[in-house]
């Protein structure tokens, strides 16, 4: 019999529930994540209890789903879900049930559940309960629905995607079946909120095979929740610097930036533009404008999908900067410059899309590419090491020095600091008070 260590806190919810005549286990994700080694985020647990008889059990809970059966039970800041076993009404949107009713058969709940490696429970006293093969399925590496699939995704059509993010998540196959459903019913995606689409996609993205986006490809589901990377998928590029098409590239570039959510969706979409900048002529195609134009695509699609605005920000900068540096390495004052225009505190993740750029292209000058880069890595160490002046806020003199010294506040004032910060850009050794206010007198002559 597989054993599972659960928490405490999780053992003494069960074994509360079952002195008092109740059924108890642990439920769904951790169950699966416990047998395949892992450590679980959470410990929900299912009962056969309703919840007036769970809170009646406990000291201290709180209403979390009280209409679906959910108390989440607590322990000092820890908060254990226990939900009563339920059966689902009729689905008419897609999303949600219409109603909700309680039953006393714990295979009567795991019928309603999403996949079969989803739809196992445990407790110390009965070991596993696996109506569907959940184990079998982890062990071969299938993600397969329980029962129906076109019932299953009928009722939450979100559920598509998931499947595909927990086949990049566990590096699974979908099953035969549950892939016919999915590419018969993506079409159901529309029905489902944008914030949803969002986490769903970000846990694929961040995954450690965020290439199985190539799946939801295949099944038509990104036609549904992210046109655009159809779109790439069927936009070829015929020329020296390039050995795959538009969407193969970015899937390897995704694959080789370290998986945060910013940088991922940053790598996704650095290439966006190039569907609609492509022109072709006897030397091959070629893309022109497209960091520019995808800067604004990009930003069209994060809106869409409910990012937050700081997100939205520093990927539209990544899309805009990530091709800096393709053509002859520029000089220290020209790399300076252009980090002053990029920001420093870009330059790290501007460096890994870049170097993800560079390893998903051909093999045509590769290794020139990735040595410009070194020097690019070098120029952003030796300026940060020696704190040079990147900004306005790094300059010697403020705005009150520059009053203190004469100058009314105004437009001038400020057109006077852009112009030291150029000065100092050019030779970062005149960031000095003494030289930059020299500056400001020999301007005023």
């Amino acid at each position: 019999m597989i054993q599972i260590h659960m928490p405490d806190n999780a053992s003494r919810i069960i074994y509360t529930l079952q002195k008092a005549g109740y059924e108890a286990y642990i439920v769904g994700g951790c169950v699966r994540d416990a047998v395949l080694g892992k450590e679980p985020d959470d410990w929900d647990i299912t009962t056969s209890a309703k919840p007036e008889e769970v809170k009646a059990l406990f000291r201290r809970t709180v209403d979390t789903g009280i209409a679906h059966g959910t108390v989440t039970v607590l322990f000092g800041k820890e908060g254990y879900e226990v939900t009563t076993y339920r059966v689902d009404g009729k689905y008419s949107d897609h999303r949600r049930p219409s109603s909700v009713t309680f039953t006393a058969s714990l295979l009567e709940d795991m019928k309603r559940r999403d996949f079969t490696i989803n739809a196992m429970a445990y407790n110390e006293t009965e070991g596993i309960v696996d109506h569907f093969d959940g184990v079998g399925d982890l062990k071969r590496g299938i993600i397969r629905c329980v029962g129906e699939p076109k019932e299953r995704f009928d009722e939450d059509a979100l559920r598509i995607l998931r499947a595909v993010r927990f086949a990049a998540q566990l590096d699974f196959t979908i099953e035969g079946a549950t892939r016919e459903a999915i590419r018969e019913q993506a079409v159901f995606l529309k029905d489902i909120s944008a914030e949803r689409i969002h986490v769903e996609l970000t846990k694929l993205l961040v995954s450690q095979h965020p290439e199985k986006l190539r799946t939801a490809y295949e099944l038509g589901v990104t036609a549904v929740v992210l046109p655009e990377f159809d779109r790439m998928m069927e936009t070829e590029q015929n020329n020296k610097h390039h050995m795959y098409n538009v969407g193969e590239h970015t899937l390897r570039v995704v694959q080789e930036v370290p998986a945060n959510e910013g940088l991922r969706w940053a790598a996704l979409l650095h290439d966006v533009a190039k569907p609609v900048t492509k022109t072709s002529d006897e030397r091959g195609d070629h893309f022109n404008g497209h960091n520019k134009i995808g800067e604004e695509i990009a930003r069209q699609i994060l809106v869409r999908l409910k990012f937050d605005n700081a997100t939205i920000a520093r990927v539209k900068r990544l899309v805009l900067w990530h091709d800096y540096g393709m053509g002859e390495v520029p000089s220290l004052r020209t790399f300076r410059r252009a980090l002053s225009k990029m920001g420093a505190d870009l330059f790290e993740d501007y460096s890994y899309i870049k170097r993800a750029d560079i390893l998903a292209q051909s093999e045509y000058m590769r290794e020139e590419k990735l040595d410009n880069l070194d020097i690019l890595k070098e120029y952003y160490r030796q300026i940060i090491e020696e704190k040079q002046c990147l900004t306005r806020k790094d300059l010697a003199v403020t705005g009150k020095d520059l009053m203190d010294h004469g100058m009314k506040p105004g437009k001038e004032l400020g057109s006077m600091l852009d112009y030291l910060l150029e000065c100092v850009l050019d030779n970062p050794e005149l960031n000095t008070a003494k030289d930059l206010l020299e500056l400001v007198n020999e301007n005023a002559m």
